[in-house]
């Protein structure tokens, strides 16, 4: 975290790092003297991470000490020597943009640290446009990276974050079907295509069942037809044979 000392004659804005001298120890914590009208207060809950049970096992009266501001008060300012968080719980919120470092690479996301008070983790799915199947081949430890606050659920101290949402969106390739909302293709299937060519094939119109049966009446009348004519052929033909057949015995008489 980028170090803000400052004079202490200047504003003091919470998170300022400032520099101060141990003027008086309590039973409950500091006074300190930052060299400003308004002294110095720190809580034995904020001399050290670890928990305390006397203020002087962590400071004394004269000591010099580097202290961060809490909040600033009418009668006093609330310090600690605790270094405070680049991102508070309360400061993080979804769609805010950040920089980070991964820390770590897993085969389902990445852990970026962001300066809270645990990394967040970008899903493999969050960290590019395209398909990549593990985080390694976009990116790698101690690389800077930006990212956007997705999710923060600190009851169970877990950050979501995005590198995809940061990224610029690529560009369509003229080649590759465009998609409209919802990621779907705007070009038609091709059962889509050959349903509307069957569609449009001329259909032959379908016979109603009177003209099924007037059609098969014609077919039996020219069939009966036909054989009334070989009929008559045959007949005429046996008459010739017999007139000849008569004549060629009277002849022979």
């Amino acid at each position: 975290m980028a170090e803000n000392e400052t004079t202490p004659e200047s504003v003091l804005e919470p998170k300022t790092k400032i520099k101060g001298t141990i003027k008086k120890i309590t039973i409950g914590g500091a006074i300190v003297d930052l060299g400003q009208e308004l002294p110095g207060v720190i809580h034995i809950s904020q001399l050290q991470k670890e928990h305390l049970t006397r203020v002087e096992d962590a400071v004394e009266i004269g000591q010099e000490i580097e202290v961060w501001v809490r909040r600033a008060k009418k009668d006093r300012i609330e310090l600690t020597m605790i270094e405070p968080l680049d991102l508070e719980w309360r400061e993080m919120k979804p769609d805010v943009v950040t920089k980070g470092k991964v820390v770590r690479l897993e085969t389902y996301g990445a852990f970026v640290e962001i300066g809270a008070e645990r990394p967040g983790l970008v899903h493999v799915s969050e960290i590019a446009h395209g398909y990549i199947k593990h985080p390694s081949q976009a990116i790698k430890v101690d690389d800077e990276v930006e990212v956007m606050i997705l999710e923060v659920n600190r009851r169970k101290k877990q950050i979501r974050l995005s590198m995809k949402a940061v990224l610029p969106e690529p560009e369509e390739s003229p080649d590759k079907p465009r998609r409209g909302r919802g990621g779907k293709k705007r070009g038609k299937s091709v059962e889509a295509m050959m349903a509307e060519f069957s569609s449009e094939e001329p259909k032959v119109p379908e016979h109603t069942a009177m003209e099924v049966a007037w059609k098969a009446a014609l077919d039996r009348a020219g069939s009966t037809k036909k054989s009334n004519k070989k009929d008559e052929k045959s007949a005429e033909a046996a008459q010739v044979q017999e007139e000849l057949l008569s004549r060629t015995l009277e002849q022979r008489k």
